[in-house]
């Protein structure tokens, strides 16, 4: 294999790693158009990492972890969750569309940042992709029981001695250090897909949370490793070709004897 295919399949299998377990929350929560408020906020971060000249997942995460923390504070205000979440997440893209377009002498590709462009990752990207995900698979490994019990039962969190808001913002955290780490390889638009379908696929054939993180990391390796397949196969593009083989695997699940 080439070194660019090593990287790739590297790069998706992190990723995979990660939006796996995070998934079962966003998909237990219902936070999926909170991912998507968060994923859409990574373009404006693109775009003032590039006009600032810093790492794209420096600007990515910094503007990512706003966004996130932003939505929280505001859950409490009064107005509707799904109202917010959309004001949000669609100025967040619309600004970082303005950004990029006033750059001086840059020239960037969006649509690599918007749909991924995983066979471009560098050795550099892999490592901070990596980075990324042992740091968020280390949060949900140290908060798990507290995530679970949480999002199950707040009531039951707090007689636990569980602050639930604490848990939330670990949940934020790591939602946002995954956008960061995704957005080169599926996009912003389809970052939400990786953490929502292969866990969805998941959630009727696990008997566990446990259960249901692992199975949610093979669909989306699955995903990862046969969409890119396709990609190179076909000549489709890489990012939605892996959302694609998710949506497949989604649809198997559906087929499979449902969980007793």
């Amino acid at each position: 294999m080439d070194d660019f295919l090593i990287r790739a399949a590297l790069a998706g299998l992190g990723v995979a790693l990660a939006a796996g377990p995070l998934g079962c929350f966003v998909v237990w929560r219902r936070m999926a158009y909170f991912g998507e408020a968060t994923s859409h906020a990574a373009i404006l971060g693109v775009a003032l990492a590039l006009g600032f000249s810093i790492s794209i997942f420096a600007g990515t995460l910094a503007v990512a972890l706003i966004m996130a923390i932003s939505v929280s504070a505001l859950a409490g205000r009064g107005l509707a969750m799904d109202t917010t979440l959309g004001v949000m997440a669609h100025a967040a893209l619309a600004f970082g569309l303005v950004a990029v377009s006033f750059l001086p002498g840059v020239r960037v590709d969006l649509s690599a940042y918007l749909f991924g462009d995983i066979l471009a990752v560098s050795n550099t990207d892999l490592l901070v992709i990596w980075c990324g995900v042992l740091a968020v698979e280390g949060v949900l490994f140290w908060r798990w029981s507290a995530l679970v019990t949480a999002t199950l039962n707040e009531e039951l969190a707090q007689a636990s001695g569980i602050d639930p808001a604490r848990e939330r913002l670990v949940l934020t955290i790591a939602l946002a250090i995954v956008v960061a780490v995704a957005i080169k390889v599926v996009g912003a638009l389809l970052i939400v897909a990786m953490l929502v379908i292969p866990a969805a696929a998941a959630r009727g054939l696990a008997r566990s949370p446990e259960g249901m993180a692992a199975l949610s990391v093979g669909a989306g390796a699955i995903a990862a490793l046969a969409g890119l397949g396709a990609s190179l196969r076909f000549d489709t593009p890489a990012g939605p070709s892996i959302v694609s083989v998710a949506a497949v695997l989604f649809a198997l699940s559906l087929l499979a004897p449902r969980r007793g």
